[in-house]
């Protein structure tokens, strides 16, 4: 009987760890209904998850990003040193935004939230979410440190004992263009927690348990242990990479060197660019939660993500380093160099596993950060001058191709977050998107071919002035093929007249203008000539390859009805194969 009882109780853990799952599912969900800020609700740019009284995390909500998720694990533990557990009361709600104690930018704020049942505290539950505007000079990589970057808030009480802080929600609305989305972005993150901690009491209560510690230690055993299985699957040794960002005055170098040892992963950043002048710095916590990520996602996926399957992957960051900044450096748009990250570690982890890994991908979002008004008009006066307006739309390139796959359009990898409907940012903010569409010949080629990028063409309302806060890049380092499979399509960025734009920075787009986007494509996997003609015919019939690039890339001739002209394709494949 032993044995059969050590089963259902094992059976029973697992039962609750789903329970867990479902509770921060919910509490994310939650975020998303009541949250104001179009990053949360339309895009699902947060995270949430539980954590047990020592600041491990027991389970994160499906919705959510990596950077968020990941980093947000490390924050909880930076919250109980200054708030220790035995000096939280119920009701209580914590709040930062702290980069380097958080998610990495001023933009993402983090509430921690203890659990109390019975009047005994069990817990805490965490939540992160990007909001539109923190003040300062807004999402850009142009400050020179993180004190011109927006508003700066330690870790503090946000509500005690279930009472608003009005100090803290003063300061707040003061230092916001968005003050009324701003405070409600904060009050939707505490209620998130609330829901959270009223269905966990409810679970506590059904499975008759009084703390979660004993569900923890199944948790995280089990997690450990299935880890390290799947790195001892991985062939042992030293793998190098590295990968390249467009920057910000000047290229950027990310270098890494992966050691797969028995049951865990070293990942060295040595040889990577040092910290730049601008707000392009990624911070320690956020570059080892999107290299922890990279990893993971082709070593261990099926493990659900906590502190225990977190815990073999090791990360050697050199001080000064691009990826470890130092406080108080610019770090506004840390994701455009910290989203690469899983490239690098495919890159690395190609030489081992080269079946898991897909070809590169467009990787960091275009997102353009769009405002107009008095506060940016070149005139003093006018009646050509939009409304003032703030906000952010989030868009994606191709993903890489996969190796029996093609990679996915305009789809956000590694973020996971969602694209934006252009009628939603149209309805709060006086723009408009003539152009949203996918970008012919974008995705790399090769058997498998890379996701397509996106054409994008944005005006203010009457084509009146306004600015963007540029944040791309892929313009002078496109996403790169691998095994024979050609590179995605470079970004662009520029004006429908014609005129160019640099790919960073705060730029004013003039009266009469457009601007236009051009996103990357996904590079391919394999090469192009052993891709089925077939499946190059559909390209050209759905209009994502052009006749030409089917002949000329692909050696298919297609008409431009999209059909297969055998005997052509046939003389064009055998000359390939000869040459």
């Amino acid at each position: 009987m032993t044995g059969v009882r050590a089963e259902l109780a094992a059976i029973r853990n697992q039962v609750m760890w789903n329970r867990l799952i479902a509770v921060v599912e919910e509490q994310a969900q939650v975020m998303i209904r009541t949250a104001f800020s179009t990053t949360v609700r339309e895009a699902g740019d947060l995270s949430a998850g539980i954590f047990d009284l020592q600041g491990r995390m027991l389970a994160q909500a499906v919705t959510g990003t990596p950077g968020h998720v990941n980093a947000m694990s490390e924050s909880v533990g930076h919250f109980l040193r200054k708030f220790p557990t035995e000096t939280m009361r119920e009701g209580d709600h914590y709040i930062t935004n702290d980069p380097w104690l958080g998610t990495g930018h001023l933009h993402d704020l983090t509430v921690v939230t203890p659990v109390f049942h019975r009047r005994r505290m069990i817990g805490l539950l965490a939540n992160t979410a990007h909001v539109i505007d923190i003040g300062g000079l807004g999402m850009g990589p142009d400050g020179r440190s993180v004190f011109e970057e927006g508003l700066y808030i330690p870790i503090v009480r946000c509500f005690e004992a279930g009472r608003p802080n009005e100090t803290f929600f003063d300061f707040l609305r003061a230092g916001s263009r968005l003050p009324v989305e701003l405070e409600g972005d904060v009050y939707s993150l505490c209620a998130c927690n609330d829901t959270a901690a009223r269905r966990l009491g409810q679970m506590l209560d059904e499975f008759a348990i009084e703390s979660l510690d004993p569900l923890a230690d199944f948790i995280f055993d089990n997690s450990l242990r299935a880890t390290e299985a799947a790195i001892a699957a991985i062939p042992p040794g030293r793998y190098c990479a590295s990968i390249h960002s467009d920057g910000y005055d000047e290229e950027v170098t990310l270098a890494a060197a992966m050691t797969v040892a028995r049951s865990e992963i070293t990942v060295d950043f040595a040889g990577t660019s040092p910290v730049s002048g601008r707000g392009i710095n990624v911070p320690a916590a956020y570059c080892r939660a999107y290299a922890c990520f990279g990893i993971k996602v082709v070593v261990a996926p099926e493990v659900p993500n906590n502190w225990a399957s977190l815990a073999p992957f090791r990360m050697i960051i050199p001080e000064g380093s691009i990826l470890n900044a130092p406080r108080p450096a610019p770090v506004s748009v840390r994701h455009v160099i910290g989203q690469l990250l899983p490239d690098l570690m495919m890159g690395c982890l190609h030489q081992a596993v080269p079946d898991r890994v897909v070809a590169e991908g467009s990787s960091c979002l275009w997102n353009p950060p769009l405002r107009g008004g008095a506060s940016v008009s070149t005139r003093r006066e006018g009646p050509r001058i939009p409304p003032d307006f703030e906000i952010i739309t989030f868009n994606s390139g191709g993903t890489g191709a996969r190796r029996i796959l093609d990679g996915l359009d305009g789809t956000a990898f590694p973020s996971g977050v969602r694209t934006m409907p252009v009628e939603v940012t149209e309805n709060v903010a006086p723009v408009i998107f003539w152009r949203k569409e996918l970008r012919p010949d974008s995705g790399g080629a090769g058997k498998t071919r890379g996701g397509l990028g996106q054409i994008m063409e944005i005006a203010a309302i009457d084509d009146m002035e306004f600015a963007c806060n540029a944040i791309f890049d892929r313009i002078q380092h496109p996403p790169r093929g691998r095994d024979g499979g050609h590179d995605g399509a470079a970004g662009y960025v520029g004006l429908t007249s014609g005129s160019l734009l640099r790919a960073k920075g705060f730029q004013i787009i003039p009266d009469g203008e457009r601007l236009l986007l051009k996103l990357p494509g996904g590079g391919g996997m394999g090469p192009p000539s052993e891709r089925d003609p077939e499946a190059v015919a559909r390209d050209v019939r759905d209009g994502v390859v052009s006749v030409a690039a089917a002949r000329e890339i692909y050696r298919v001739a297609v008409d431009a009805d999209g059909a297969i002209e055998g005997e052509e394709t046939r003389v064009l494949r055998d000359g390939n194969r000869r040459e």
